[in-house]
């Protein structure tokens, strides 16, 4: 694929210009006829990388929001497409908004068509939409899907909260001890051995890190890089690796339990979501393994589903898989006695919910003050080991 700079000429005669991805130009003229555009001119640009144009969740949230809201007015499927193919900023997702176009005016299903850009919309949001359009309620489902849209993303912002403060300052302390390492403590050392002084154990041991720093550094940056490719390529290769790699990812120290939790929460939220749009829970099972992310947990759904297959209750089933506390699996017996096992989803979507974004406080609360300690450990230590040779030599010349 090869990405186009164009100038076109939409129906009314205003001109366009802008880039698109294209395998040829026959290929650049029918993607801009599709969004109503005429090519006037083009001329071949890069090579595009395979995640250029990514189509990101809030470009998601948009549409499902606009199509909410049209289709409660009353405008039809086709008219709030076209309506929002033009209005739309985003140039892969205004390409893909005309294919969904071009195959409903073929005679396809809203979910039919969904259903052919799989590295957009996922499973799950294809068979929520094709229960909205089976039962009549196609708006309801959509403004369900925005609003579980806006929990995921604000879900992984508050991941990545975790993540980025530590990976910060953990960059920003690796930066100042390899600047005093390679820069500073060998010219305070040599000041020190100039001045005749006998160095202690602890500006020796000083020194031979600095060393370290000097000649091997680079081991520091290669070594997680080329342990983190090599795990990579493990996971993709032996799927036994990635059932281990993922149940070691949730037994770590702090981390583990708030992971555990959001794979929790998000398929209690999904499983409900799909229930309640009136999916049988065996599909809405078999829906919600592909949202886990995480091979054991797939596992545990796997065998949960077979036995509800076998005839077991969901609340037997769950509790049998070992998911949830016995909280969480009475709430789910009382949702499955009462006919309302969604709604007992949704409780438990929300009691997840809480408990992680106070998970996640606490250990943001942990993690400032330790990082902060162990930086000034580690310039009290550098500091001790070059002054105190220098503060031992001043005090034998008076």
């Amino acid at each position: 694929m090869m990405l186009y700079r164009y100038r076109a000429i939409d129906e009314q005669g205003k001109i366009a210009q802008g880039r698109l991805e294209a395998a040829n130009l026959a290929d650049l003229e029918q993607r801009l006829a599709r969004i109503g555009l005429t090519l006037i001119r083009a001329k071949s640009g890069q090579i595009i990388r395979a995640n250029a144009g990514k189509i990101h969740r809030r470009d998601l949230i948009t549409f499902c929001f606009h199509m909410e809201q049209l289709s409660r007015a009353g405008v039809p499927l086709l008219d709030g497409l076209l309506d929002l193919r033009d209005s739309i900023e985003h140039p892969r997702f205004r390409e893909v908004i005309a294919s969904l176009v071009e195959a409903i005016e073929g005679g396809s299903s809203f979910s039919q068509a969904l259903a052919a850009h799989p590295a957009v919309f996922d499973s799950v949001f294809v068979s929520l939409i094709h229960a909205g359009e089976t039962s009549g309620e196609l708006p309801q489902v959509l403004k369900r899907l925005t609003e579980t849209l806006k929990w995921q993303d604000e879900l992984a912002a508050q991941t990545r909260k975790i993540l980025l403060y530590p990976a910060f300052v953990g960059l920003l302390v690796l930066g100042v001890l390899a600047f005093v390492m390679i820069y500073l403590v060998p010219r305070l050392v040599e000041f020190i051995q100039g001045m005749g002084q006998t160095l202690p154990l602890n500006t020796r041991i000083l020194l031979a890190v600095s060393d370290f720093f000097i000649h091997h550094g680079w081991i520091l940056i290669a070594l997680p890089l080329c342990s983190l490719l090599l795990v990579k390529l493990r996971l993709v290769a032996s799927p036994a690796f990635r059932r281990q790699f993922d149940g070691w990812k949730l037994r770590l120290p702090l981390l583990g339990p708030i992971l555990h939790k959001i794979i929790l929460v998000r398929l209690a939220n999904v499983f409900a979501l799909l229930f309640a749009a009136g999916i049988p829970v065996l599909d809405c099972l078999q829906i919600a393994v592909g949202i886990t992310g995480n091979a054991r947990i797939a596992e545990a759904l796997d065998r949960l589903t077979q036995r509800i297959s076998e005839g077991m209750s969901i609340s037997a089933s769950f509790e049998e898989a070992q998911l949830f506390p016995p909280l969480v699996l009475r709430m789910l017996r009382v949702g499955e006695n009462t006919g309302a096992l969604d709604t007992a989803l949704l409780n438990v979507a929300y009691f997840y919910d809480r408990d992680v974004k106070e998970s996640i406080a606490r250990v943001q609360i942990l993690i400032e003050p330790a990082l902060t300690v162990a930086l000034g450990l580690m310039l009290a230590w550098i500091m001790s080991s070059v002054l105190g040779p220098i503060f031992d030599t001043l005090g034998k010349i008076r």
